[in-house]
């Protein structure tokens, strides 16, 4: 509770900052497991079905790439683009991102629990049944983009901002939180764990729109 006089404030995030090298076009054929790509393009590629597990990409840009099926669980993101990806069904389980962007992605089904995501910003596009599960995410921001049934359940989010961005029938069951803002959610609509918002920041607006729900969850009964 905030005391008379305080100022209730939130910890800012730390934005993602990526300056890509001068790239090179990938022309190296399919992805391998395990492999180390380091100031590569990927641009207008059919990468559905391949396996990059546990593979390393380091100041690369990935672009306009079909990822459906794509098996990269566990792979490593660090200071890269993805930007206009697609694809049903990607496997990023346990990948982790640290200094990525993620700019206009239309994803389905995209499985990244247990992922690791660190100074991360997905700005526009729309990600449907977006996996989250048991996830961590720090300083990540989700700007203008659309989340249709988000699942963030046992996930850990410290300073995670979402601006713009629709979340539709999210589900933030057994989720920690700190210095989550949610107040520039353009819908924020919460199909599950509305009681696990502790350490979340919301506008009246939302309170109000919120209410329902966390009367139930009180099991309290609101009768006209």
């Amino acid at each position: 509770m905030v005391r008379k006089g305080q100022a209730q404030t939130v910890k800012a995030v730390r934005r993602a900052e990526v300056r890509l090298p001068e790239l090179v076009a990938w022309e190296g054929g399919e992805l391998e497991p395990d492999g180390d790509y380091d100031g590569l393009e990927f641009a207008d590629l059919d990468l559905a079905g391949q396996d990059g597990v546990g593979a390393r990409f380091m100041d690369c840009a990935v672009r306009r790439c079909a990822l459906d099926e794509a098996g990269l669980a566990k792979a490593r993101f660090l200071d890269a683009v993805l930007e206009g990806v697609r694809g049903v069904g990607t496997d990023l389980s346990g990948a982790s991102f640290r200094d990525v962007e993620l700019v206009e992605a239309r994803l389905g089904g995209v499985q990244l629990h247990g992922a690791v995501l660190e100074r991360v910003v997905v700005r526009g596009g729309k990600i449907d049944y977006l996996n989250l599960r048991t996830a961590r995410l720090k300083d990540v921001v989700f700007e203008e983009c659309v989340l249709v049934e988000p699942d963030f359940g046992g996930a850990v989010l410290e300073r995670v901002e979402f601006r713009g961005c629709a979340l539709r029938g999210a589900d933030f069951t057994g989720v920690r939180m700190a210095d989550v803002d949610l107040r520039g959610a353009s819908e924020l609509d919460i199909a599950r764990g509305v009681d696990a918002l502790a350490g979340a920041v919301i506008s009246p607006a939302q309170l109000f729109d919120l209410a329902p729900a966390l009367a139930a969850q009180m099991g309290v009964r609101v009768v006209g």
